[in-house]
C-alpha cells in the first residue's frame, strides 16, 4: 500500500509541475466586449484580441493607431513602435497593454493571430514557390 501511495503522490506532483509550466506558456486574451463590460483595474495589464478594423489604421510618427473589433464591439488601440510586418487591416491581432480611463487601449506589444485554416491563394498566377 505504501508504494502505491508514493507513486500517486509523485504523479500528482509531476502533474502540478507540468500544469504550472503550461500555464506560463499559454496566451489568453479578452475580446473588446469583455473588456468594455468588465474593464481591468487601473494599470492592470491585459491582452486584447480582435480583428483590425479596415480603414482604421494610421501612423503618426512612432505611434500606430487602429481599432480592434469582434462581435460588433470596438476598442481604439494606440501602439508605440512598429508592429510586425504581417500586421494588416482585416486580420486578427492580440495586443498587450492597459486600458486608459478614456477607453483607449495603450499597447506596447502586438502579435498577429494566424488562422488555423488553409485557404488556397487567390492569385491567378498560382502559389509562389518558396524554394
Amino acid at each position: 500500500m505504501g508504494r502505491a501511495a508514493l507513486v500517486a503522490v509523485l504523479l500528482a506532483a509531476g502533474g502540478l509541475l507540468v500544469a504550472g509550466a503550461l500555464r506560463d506558456t499559454l496566451t489568453y486574451y479578452r475580446t473588446p466586449a469583455e473588456v468594455l463590460d468588465h474593464p481591468a483595474a487601473d494599470g492592470e495589464r491585459i491582452r486584447l484580441g480582435g480583428d483590425v478594423v479596415p480603414g482604421s489604421l494610421r501612423h503618426d510618427g512612432d505611434l500606430v493607431v487602429f481599432r480592434l473589433a469582434e462581435a460588433g464591439h470596438e476598442i481604439t488601440v494606440q501602439q508605440r513602435g512598429v508592429p510586425p510586418e504581417t500586421f494588416r487591416e482585416g486580420e486578427g491581432a492580440v495586443v498587450e497593454g492597459t486600458l486608459a480611463s478614456d477607453g483607449v487601449f495603450h499597447s506596447d506589444h502586438v502579435v498577429v493571430r494566424h488562422g488555423n485554416e488553409y485557404r488556397p491563394s487567390t492569385d491567378p498566377a498560382g502559389p509562389v514557390d518558396a524554394r
